[in-house]
């Protein structure tokens, strides 16, 4: 996200902070709600986050700052003067909110992305493991087939870890003895255990960690080389995750920029779908 964004400068204001899982939660909340966050009260910050408002101010107190309230008069100190405003007077659905919020999300995508050093550095590290283990579980497993899908099409060998239990970890050393030097994961909340004790493996076993998940403050993040954060929706019953989607799309185009022969690859496989007659046009 660009500098001068309300969620980069409260991203800038939280690095460097030893947080605890609750205030990173509290943490995350603000960066999704960067325009409003200068205007909540510590009891609306703390219902948005799920947490108590000793806690929000326990957090503030973290950060540096004699209080909640202290921390509040910094936001609005730094935020745009109209920044809260932007909406004022008109009235929307929760349906409506909830795309809205998604669109909010890509465009912090797309200031994120205005520096594409860390995408192109993961499509290297990504086009030069062979093979390659992609992990997601749970309510990220949808998203690792995906990408596993997509890449098994440039990529000569994806291995695709969708599932936990005791066979995963054997999974991660199968792959790692077979020549693999990094792992893609995907990671969304809520976190499960399994994944993160899998990237801690992953790591100890000197495979390079390449993470997309839902903030920087994620659990996942001390295990993860490189970590791409892409916000989700939390406005509905079930997460809306367009932007790490999204986000998975971008990095399999740097891959294919690392991987010399991923054109003609596709293109053979449109010459083997046509005679097989696999789509209908």
């Amino acid at each position: 996200m660009s500098g001068s964004s309300p969620a980069a400068r409260l991203q800038r204001l939280f690095e460097g902070h030893r947080l605890t899982p609750t205030q990173r939660r509290i943490a995350h909340c603000m960066v999704r709600r960067a325009a409003d966050a200068p205007f909540l009260s510590s009891v609306e910050l703390a219902e948005l986050a799920g947490v108590s408002q000793p806690s929000v101010t326990r957090f503030a107190v973290a950060l540096g700052f004699d209080g909640y309230p202290a921390l509040r008069r910094h936001l609005r100190e730094v935020a745009p003067a109209d920044a809260a405003q932007e909406d004022a007077g008109e009235t929307y659905n929760e349906y409506q909110q909830a795309v809205r919020a998604e669109i909010e999300n890509l465009q912090h995508l797309s200031d994120l992305l205005a520096d594409p050093g860390p995408v192109e550095r993961a499509g290297r590290l990504l086009a030069g493991s062979r093979p390659l283990p992609v992990l997601g579980l749970r309510a990220a497993s949808s998203q690792a087939r995906g990408f596993g899908y997509f890449a098994a099409k440039v990529h000569p060998d994806v291995r695709v870890l969708d599932e936990g239990g005791s066979m995963l970890l054997d999974r991660i050393d199968s792959a790692r003895r077979a020549g693999a030097t990094a792992l893609m994961c995907f990671a969304l909340p809520r976190h499960p255990r399994e994944c993160v004790e899998a990237l801690a493996y992953a790591g100890e076993q000197g495979l390079t960690v390449v993470t997309v998940a839902d903030s920087v403050f994620a659990p996942v993040a001390k295990h993860s080389d490189l970590l791409l954060p892409a916000a989700i929706g939390s406005g509905l019953s079930f997460d809306t995750v367009c932007a790490p989607m999204l986000l998975g799309r971008v990095l399999l185009e740097a891959m294919c920029d690392e991987l010399p022969d991923a054109q003609a690859r596709l293109e053979e496989f449109d010459v083997r779908a046509a005679a097989r007659g696999l789509f209908v046009e």
